[in-house]
């Protein structure tokens, strides 16, 4: 763990009920009381939206974003959302645009780019999906895209 700290637009979503918990909103609602114990403070979280799947899943997604913060390095964070992903259910096996129970993608975070072979912020396809813009637009709508120089209201309006 380094000793600075990162900010982090983390997107949420869920398509499916979690024993215990319930359907995908109270998955992201408990998600995101769950960052906490991750060492990943939570500044500002959105509205839980309503979206259509993307890919052959019939069942519609509970969506938000969360503006974080954390000493973890991208390669950490990813890790660690990997792990809250793995509590919830989530296994990263089988085809790729299947139900899931809980889905979290680094968007951008405070250091602009970066680039591993696991892990590329900004997320390469968030330009182009409403779902995570309009949460994101909501929470942050003045941060810009490094690649594009566009606010994320900006690109929001413009996916919709």
């Amino acid at each position: 763990m380094t000793g600075a700290r990162h900010r982090y637009l983390i997107a949420l979503g869920s398509n499916m009920r979690v024993a215990g918990i319930g359907g995908p909103r109270a998955v992201l609602s408990r998600t995101i009381d769950a960052f906490a114990e991750a060492d990943i403070g939570v500044q500002q979280a959105s509205r839980i939206m309503s979206s259509a799947p993307v890919g052959p899943s019939l069942r519609r997604y509970a969506n938000a974003a969360v503006l974080a913060e954390s000493a973890l390095a991208p390669d950490e964070m990813l890790a660690s959302l990997q792990e809250l992903e793995h509590r919830f259910g989530r296994r990263r096996k089988g085809a790729p645009w299947r139900a899931r129970p809980l889905d979290l993608d680094i968007v951008l975070w405070s250091g602009g780019y970066f680039a591993s072979p696991e892990l590329l912020i900004p997320h390469p396809l968030f330009r182009a999906r409403s779902f995570v813009l309009k949460p994101a637009a909501e929470i942050a709508p003045h941060w810009r895209d490094p690649v594009t120089g566009f606010t994320l209201r900006q690109l929001a309006a413009r996916a919709a």
